[in-house]
């Protein structure tokens, strides 16, 4: 290790700390190899490194082969991108005397965030794929790119350096299962994991021990225990499958980025160097050849597109705004830092919605638009791109504080923005977002022919009804479907929706808008939101979690603009009602009751005040203990075992009763009619259950999925 941080603090083309080098030296299986790819040459002071040009930047990598139990899974776009109930770490490039280093900081709340954040990675990740057959039989053939991260915590827990990986996660988590055995579960893959990285128990550290010293003790006790099986499991005369486990797990090829320049002439801002040079290679990759979902591609796309407008500088819009815009849209920026981004003489409120309003008005400012659009058609090599196409790469950027949140509906909120969002022709022009509590005080402007409190309420509102799932991109089916199934008057663009709610004479529209971003929460759903029904009805348990919010529909006669029937109880909002208030002329006109089939007028169709039971059992709840602060992933790992157990013992039980009946005889049965008759209703409910939520979990089972393909084949 002392040879690989001597070597590396004496390159003149590196520029890491020594904790920085010991953990690669720490990782590397060959210090002395690594010290030779170090060690200046004739022909190179910087050594025979490997050497990458990138946009911006030029990365220098070592290649080597490193311990698994020594790194950790990195923040990608394909992971960063999903529903996940754990956050990922804050974010941070890292700099020395003004020059990029070839690191970044990982700010974590504290080490337990750390433990679960490493298991809802690598149990997610083998959810979706695994290379468990490839890897027993040829090892991992294809380098984990990798670098140096520091790992710190906000609750004051001392800070460590390690290394983690950028692009092959999905190896390395294979990596993983192959070492927990065959049958393993994802989640006792992860677990294994996460014990060897970081020791059984949650503590820090003993007393007096540093944390970046006690965590590599830690990783070497585990893989001398493995050492020792290995030796035990080789020696028998035919080595059973623990030998390959071990053997084709314990190192992992690497390349090691330990270097970055940056190239004369770049605009970005010296921390973000290095971290942007590395996701352009991954990039390369992910959005050209081996391609991550559309979510993580668009996110990739207009961040990549918003660097390379800072780099280019033609932008009439300062770089130090743009830098606070990139450090917003990409969640490294929280929402509370609003007011000291944007100040003024009214400062926004530090909320995930403002966020949003900022993150929108700011990628959309006329000035950096089609700059934006020219940026993201030539990463993605396309020849042209639309308001739509550039709606759809803003989706998955507005949801990110409240992904986890809302995942039930975020499918059809992402389709909303690929379908116009609420990229109107005023909100794509020029105003600027108007700060306030409530959004109701804007309404009397906007209808005053106030542009900048329109394009706020425009945003704000639209927003709020997409990530709700109050407006969706309709399809042919949901004109004849009741309003309380998602049914829509007419049909048109999202964006058309948005913008006729938005006019300056649509009263109905302005407050439609203004009430849903004053209800809307970023930390639930709302009970009209989400609309899957499950065959049997199921009462919510009492004590069990708070009640979600609502939205209301609008009544402009009422003192407070909200609807009630006639028991005065106030009425739920459809998709229905908000595509009504858009244009009230043309749903009307859409609706004029005919003798094959009368459609009432949504105005007076009552709508009850009480939600249905399956709303209620659709809205993510807490199941656990209040005790177990565990995060949902995990605890759902734990159930998941119970519940296979269970129907596994049923099973048992019921082949030990058929072998039983015939000698019972038949003068009792072996189970009594009335048993029979309640395992029958329960075996029921619980296959109902299975298959509603296995229909969540597969997009290409869900009903509207395919009606929406199907609209698109036309």
């Amino acid at each position: 290790m002392q040879k690989v941080v001597a070597a590396g603090l004496a390159n003149p083309s590196t520029l890491l700390t020594e904790d920085a080098w010991r953990a690669v030296g720490r990782a590397a299986t060959d210090a002395e190899g690594v010290a030779v790819q170090l060690h200046p040459t004739r022909q190179d002071p910087g050594g025979v490194l490997m050497v990458e040009n990138v946009e911006g930047a030029t990365l220098r990598s070592l290649v080597t082969r490193v311990h698994l139990s020594e790194l950790l899974p990195g923040i990608q776009p394909r992971t960063g991108m999903e529903s996940s109930d754990v956050p990922d770490p804050q974010v941070q490039g890292v700099t020395k005397d003004g020059r990029p280093c070839a690191t970044v900081g990982y700010r974590f709340k504290d080490l337990t965030h750390l433990r679960q954040h490493v298991w809802q990675t690598i149990d997610g990740t083998l959810s979706l794929n695994n290379y468990v057959g490839s890897i027993l039989a040829r090892t991992i053939t294809r380098n984990l790119i990798a670098h140096p991260v520091e790992i710190s915590f906000e609750d004051g827990t001392d800070s460590f350096h390690t290394l983690v990986v950028r692009d092959g996660i999905t190896r390395l988590a294979s990596a993983w299962s192959v070492l927990a055995g065959p049958g393993a579960e994802t989640s006792e893959a992860a677990s294994l994991a996460v014990t060897a990285l970081f020791g059984k128990t949650e503590a820090p550290a003993p007393a007096g021990i540093p944390i970046g010293q006690h965590l590599p003790s830690v990783r070497d006790k585990w893989r001398q225990s493995l050492r020792e099986e290995y030796a035990r499991a080789i020696e028998v005369p035919e080595p059973g499958p623990r030998a390959a486990q071990i053997g084709q797990t314990f190192v992992a090829p690497a390349q090691i980025t330990v270097g970055v320049e940056g190239h004369p002439g770049h605009l970005l801002a010296a921390e973000d160097i290095f971290d942007d040079a590395i996701r352009s290679v991954l990039a390369s990759v992910h959005v050209e050849f081996k391609q991550w979902d559309d979510a993580a591609q668009n996110v990739e796309v207009i961040t990549r597109a918003l660097k390379r407008v800072i780099q280019l500088g033609n932008s009439l819009i300062p770089q130090d705004d743009l830098q606070a815009v990139y450090g917003l849209a990409i969640g490294r920026t929280p929402s509370a830092d609003l007011p000291e981004l944007f100040p003024g003489s009214t400062l926004p409120p530090g909320t995930p919605l403002w966020r949003s309003i900022y993150v929108i008005h700011a990628l959309t400012r006329p000035e950096l638009l089609e700059r934006l659009k020219d940026q993201a058609k030539a990463i993605k090599g396309g020849k042209r791109m639309g308001m739509k196409g550039f709606a759809d790469l803003l989706g998955p950027m507005v949801d990110l504080p409240w992904r986890s949140y809302k995942k039930y509906v975020s499918t059809q909120a992402r389709n909303a923005w690929a379908n116009g969002g609420v990229l109107t022709s005023d909100v794509v022009g020029e105003w600027d977002p108007v700060p306030t509590d409530d959004f109701t005080t804007l309404v009397a402007p906007a209808l005053a022919g106030d542009t900048n409190a329109r394009c706020t309420l425009a945003v704000a509102g639209g927003v709020a009804l997409i990530a709700d799932k109050l407006l969706t991109r309709n399809v042919g089916s949901a004109l004849n479907s009741p309003k309380e199934k998602g049914g829509v008057p007419f049909r048109a663009d999202v964006s058309l929706i948005i913008d006729g709610l938005s006019r300056q004479n649509n009263e109905l529209g302005l407050w439609t808008l203004a009430l849903a971003a004053n209800r809307f929460r970023s930390d639930a759903l709302p009970e009209n939101a989400v609309t899957l029904r499950n065959l049997t009805r199921k009462e919510k348990p009492e004590g069990e979690g708070g009640s979600p919010y609502i939205h209301f529909k609008v009544d402009l006669a009422s003192e407070d603009k909200i609807a009630r029937d006639a028991d005065g109880v106030p009425e739920l909002l459809y998709q229905w009602d908000v595509v009504w208030a858009a244009d009230p002329e043309r749903a009307r006109k859409s609706t004029q009751p005919s003798a094959a089939q009368p459609l009432p007028e949504p105005r007076t169709e009552p709508a009850g005040g009480t939600p249905d039971g399956a709303w209620a059992a659709a809205v993510p709840t807490p199941s656990a203990a209040p005790a177990d602060t565990r995060p949902a992933s995990q605890r759902a790992a734990d159930h998941r075992s119970v519940l296979r157990q269970s129907v596994t013992a049923a099973r048992d039980a019921m082949d030990r009763l058929h072998q039983l009946e015939p000698e019972v005889g038949g003068h009792t049965p072996v189970v009594s009619l009335t048993v029979l008759d309640e395992l029958h209703m329960q075996l029921i409910g619980l296959q109902t259950d299975i298959e509603n939520l296995r229909r969540r979990i597969t997009p290409e089972d869900d009903p509207e999925s395919e009606q929406e393909f199907a609209e698109e084949l036309g």
